[in-house]
């Protein structure tokens, strides 16, 4: 058995039927993604369209693909044919190329929400306000090749835990509001994407369905 195979194994036993493991394969080679693959696993994430849409033509097909970074209007066309899941949906903007995009492949695609939880400054994510004018204003532009399906958030990179708990508890709580104020009857919208290699045990206690794990996969990443 692979190292990579001996560490999906060790994670399966630490999550729940209920979370869903995405294996964080961003910078990895294709060699790696497919060690993983053969131990079973299908949901990968990367956060550059460019790799990922090379590693799509490389890799088996059945792959479910998320994308977890950033992602710029201009380079949506590129991913929407085959990406599952778009992790990281932060502007009215971005909502409206994915369903354009979405459109022209003759798909539903589906996306979380991005929320900004923790205290380091980033330039992405919503804060509630934020996210209930989107919501509104998606409704009025009637995209509807887009499936809203839940909330994704990052806790500060700390060892605090209380601090790290207190993160993922309230983008918990976004999403149980968000639900009851507006996809109350959506079944699609059930997703709560928090935790990664450092504190997923964390995040699945406060409730997350979808955990992002990638050192604790594939070992140390080689930085760009």
């Amino acid at each position: 058995m692979s190292l990579i195979s001996e560490n999906l194994e060790k994670i399966r036993l630490q999550i729940p039927d209920t979370v869903r493991l995405v294996a964080v394969s961003k910078t990895m080679p294709a060699e790696n993604i497919a060690e993983a693959y053969a131990a079973g696993q299908r949901h990968f994430g990367e956060n550059k369209v460019q790799e990922l849409a090379a590693k799509y033509e490389l890799l088996p097909k059945d792959i479910q693909w998320h994308f977890i970074g950033h992602l710029q209007t201009n380079k949506v066309k590129y991913i929407a044919p085959f990406v599952q899941l778009i992790e990281s949906v932060d502007s009215l903007k971005l909502l409206i190329e994915i369903h354009r995009q979405a459109v022209k492949a003759n798909r539903k695609i589906k996306c979380l929400l991005q929320f900004h939880i923790a205290e380091e400054e980033t330039k992405f994510g919503l804060d509630k306000e934020e996210a209930i004018v989107l919501i509104e204003q998606m409704r009025q532009h009637n995209l509807d090749h887009v499936l809203i399906c839940g909330v994704m958030g990052m806790a500060t990179f700390t060892e605090d835990v209380v601090q790290v708990t207190k993160e993922f508890r309230y983008l918990s709580s976004l999403f149980f509001e968000l639900k009851s104020d507006y996809f109350k009857h959506d079944s699609l919208f059930s997703e709560i994407s928090m935790g990664m290699s450092g504190d997923y045990l964390i995040a699945i206690k406060e409730g997350s369905t979808n955990v992002r794990i990638g050192s604790n996969i594939f070992g140390l990443r080689n930085v760009r």
